[in-house]
């Protein structure tokens, strides 16, 4: 690639490409429901920190809610 265009510097990994829509930083954050670590964006992780659940728990969470009130209906 250097003989072919001497101004290349190289591959810089994928996770560095600037250009890739939806490249955001992630952090690694535990549910407060399950226990379970996930990698979310890094805004999401500061603004609920401590009391972040996972999408997995919030689903299950709203079909049992559903549930509860057909049961109640």
């Amino acid at each position: 690639m250097k003989r072919l265009d001497p101004d290349y510097k190289g591959f810089r990994g994928h996770g560095s490409e600037p250009s890739r829509p939806g490249n955001v930083p992630l952090e690694q954050v535990t549910c407060s429901v399950c226990g379970r670590k996930r990698n979310v964006p890094r805004g999401i992780a500061v603004e609920q920190g401590e009391s972040y659940v996972c999408s997995r728990c919030s689903e299950q969470g709203a079909v049992s809610e559903e549930a509860k009130a057909d049961r109640q209906a």
